[in-house]
């Protein structure tokens, strides 16, 4: 009896698109700015499929394109680098290290010295948003670009309409959460800040690092 041919090993399944996606970023990380036919190659990938990836990673935001000239020489090409929202994606310790600068602070200096430190920053962020929020705006329009600002900077910053004419500022996201807990001085010295850049009364309802799901800040009467 004739035996039978042994079935061909079946092809392995193609990556998932989320996969590709991800060792495209690390090897935007690990490698710098690249062309397209380069991470075609570090992927394993046609062009046109890489070209489709990045087309979806620059929608999502985590990666740019521009014009370099390989060694400052040449004819221009275009290549592909990730964008700030593309490296935040990738572990960080800042949180780490700021917790470890501000207890150094406080055991050499005193716990006020934390938030004489902290001031100090809000008071220099609050003079550079001024020149984007003059006084000649109204309420309404420097609250909306100021929740605009803190959106850029990760709290994920919505505006409210209050009933009796006052503003809510809702930020969804607490990006300095781990050291916010450890030091409360860095939720004071951020109410502040409202106060320097908008000039009227602000105050805080609710607050992420005490459990809660948002900050929520009424600005005005």
């Amino acid at each position: 009896m004739t035996a039978l041919p042994s079935p061909a090993p079946a092809a392995a399944p193609p990556p998932a698109p989320e996969r590709t996606k991800h060792r495209l970023l690390e090897l935007l990380k690990r490698g710098g700015p690249q062309t397209v036919q380069d991470l075609a190659v570090g992927l394993g990938v046609s062009v046109p499929g890489a070209r489709r990836h990045l087309i979806d990673l620059q929608e999502q935001g985590l990666i740019e394109a521009r014009t370099e000239r390989p060694g400052g020489r040449g004819r221009p090409q275009h290549v592909f680098g990730l964008t700030d929202r593309g490296e935040a994606a990738f572990p960080k310790t800042y949180s780490t290290l700021c917790v470890d600068v501000l207890r150094h602070v406080q055991e050499l200096f005193g716990e006020g010295a934390v938030l004489q430190v902290l001031d100090a920053r809000s008071a220099e962020l609050a003079q550079r948003l001024r020149d984007d929020l003059p006084d000649t705006l109204p309420l309404e329009e420097r609250v909306r670009r100021l929740s605009e600002w803190l959106t850029g900077a990760g709290f994920d910053a919505v505006v409210e309409p209050g009933e009796d004419g006052a503003w809510y500022v809702v930020e969804r996201n607490c990006p300095n959460l781990t050291v916010a807990r450890q030091y409360p001085q860095l939720c004071r010295s951020e109410l502040g800040m409202f106060v320097g850049v908008l000039g009227v009364p602000v105050t805080r309802e609710t607050r992420i690092a005490c459990g809660q799901g948002s900050c929520r800040y009424r600005i005005g009467p």
